[in-house]
């Protein structure tokens, strides 16, 4: 039924579109505030005064 090939695609473009979003918020809300972080604490750490000789 040719009729129904629009359907199709619409039905695909809506789905990866959705798949997208739902990629990018949690790429964006879980994963990727961690590297600034990890960077932000090993440059801290590399800062620290060297530790007293007893």
């Amino acid at each position: 039924m040719p009729q129904l090939l629009p359907f199709y695609f619409i039905n695909m473009i809506s789905y990866s579109f959705l798949l997208f979003v739902v990629i990018l918020y949690i790429l964006s809300t879980y994963i990727l505030p961690t590297y600034p972080l990890l960077f932000s604490i090993r440059m801290a750490l590399t800062k620290l005064p060297p530790p007293l000789k007893q």
